[in-house]
């Protein structure tokens, strides 16, 4: 197996890393943290250094990569590069970030949360991100029946599907009681999961293909209460064996990011059937799945041209669809179906100025903007630079995308802390 040493004597491309520091009391952003950049197969040799600016953001650090097209076929070449970062800011613990994938001409995001010097308890100040798991050894999933029997079991507590604002992830084997349960934000997850499975150089239609299919499997689990009608006080675990590989605090590619904010609504279904379909999928490659997803044959039909839904009818068969659910949880209020911009009028956009407002107080590069309903150039200012801070393209438009990143945003930085 290639090593780490790989990328620093055989580099043929380059990719990006974007770090954000947060503090875990408050969730509000830390300026002036510094992150130390090196390998991970010579953590001491350090190779580069920056620092938070006011929104707790890094500049977009350039790093050495193996070749593109190691991540285009499988191999027994690593395809992506691994660094580690040191992160310290007065006043809080350092923490340390092993194993940050970096693929060639993908901006990685990796975020940190650091804990003040202060607080009670050991706390977590160092993880180490396992290998994806198209290159890594993991137990293949155990086959399951795409949809839960309902009746008469008495698990099903909703009555349509909804988006969950967390989901309760165990770091482990559904048997395993040692293991630790995580709240993760339901689109963080699918980001991770995503992050961890396939890989963001792969055709777009390939990525959103394979992000339904976490999506659909995810929400199933969560529609069909199956760990919880089993006594479990989780909705789903890491293990590949069982569920989707999850990584607490791995690093997410900007690529899949985008798609993610684009699709979380959506999920597989076919006719008659009410729960979301549990979309199982293998590589492909080490394990073949007959009527699943291939990973790596979604990667090679999205070379040839094909669609995200013919993708997905390819493995799936020609009646699944994607549906979209109605109601998101935790979110202040749902997306107004327009775009709002400059001339715009009315309660929504009064309300974005709100959360607007009230983010420009913990990002203090955000404009103040008074709430007034009009959309004029105050407010279009604030949106470009909120779209800047949080690496969404720079319109100074609200569409879906800017729409419910405000609104994540703001139910962040009002809560007393993020749940952890």
């Amino acid at each position: 197996m290639q090593t780490m040493h790989y990328a620093q004597t055989d580099t043929a491309d380059t990719g990006t890393l974007r770090t954000e520091v947060v503090s875990t009391t408050d969730n509000l952003p830390i300026e002036g943290a510094r992150i130390q950049i090196s390998y991970s197969g010579d953590p001491s040799q350090q190779i580069e250094e920056v620092s938070t600016d006011e929104s707790g953001m890094s500049e977009a650090i350039t790093l050495n990569t193996p070749p593109l097209e190691y991540s285009m076929s499988p191999s027994e070449n690593q395809p992506f590069a691994q660094y580690t970062i040191q992160v310290s800011a007065p006043g809080y613990r350092p923490f340390t970030v092993s194993g940050i994938q970096i693929l060639p001409e993908e901006l990685s995001l990796q975020k940190v949360r650091l804990t003040r010097e202060e607080a009670s308890g050991s706390g977590i100040d160092a993880i180490t991100i396992p290998l994806n798991t198209l290159y890594g050894n993991f137990p293949p999933k155990i086959p399951e029946s795409e949809i839960k029997p309902v009746s008469e079991s008495g698990e099903i507590v909703l009555s349509r599907v909804v988006i969950p604002e967390y989901i309760v992830v165990h770091d482990g084997p559904p048997s395993d009681p040692n293991a630790a349960n995580y709240y993760v934000r339901y689109k963080d997850y699918i980001k991770n999961v995503a992050s961890s499975e396939i890989y963001a150089t792969w055709p777009d239609s390939t990525i959103r293909a394979n992000v339904l299919a976490i999506m659909s499997f995810t929400l199933n689990r969560i529609y069909t209460e199956w760990y919880r009608g089993k006594g479990y006080n989780f909705n789903i675990t890491s293990s590949t064996a069982f569920d989707q590989k999850f990584t607490y605090g791995r690093n997410i590619f900007q690529s899949i990011s985008n798609v993610v904010d684009e699709m979380f609504q959506n999920f597989l279904a076919r006719p008659n059937v009410t729960q979301p379909i549990l979309t199982q999928y293998c590589d492909g490659q080490r394990v073949t799945c007959s009527n699943w997803l291939s990973q790596w044959g979604s990667k090679y039909l999205g070379d040839q041209g094909y669609d995200t839904i013919e993708i997905i009818r390819y493995y799936y068969g020609n009646n699944m669809y994607i549906n979209t659910a109605e109601q998101i949880s935790g979110i202040p209020a749902s997306w107004p179906r327009e775009d709002l911009g400059i001339g715009a009028t009315g309660p929504k956009v009064r309300q974005v100025q709100n959360q607007l407002a009230r983010i420009s107080r913990a990002y203090p590069a955000i404009p103040r903007v008074t709430p007034d309903g009009i959309y004029g150039p105050a407010t279009e200012a604030a949106v470009r630079k909120f779209q800047e801070v949080f690496g969404l393209p720079v319109t100074g438009v609200i569409d879906y995308r800017t729409w419910y990143a405000i609104s994540d945003i703001y139910v962040g930085v009002t809560r007393i802390a993020e749940l952890t």
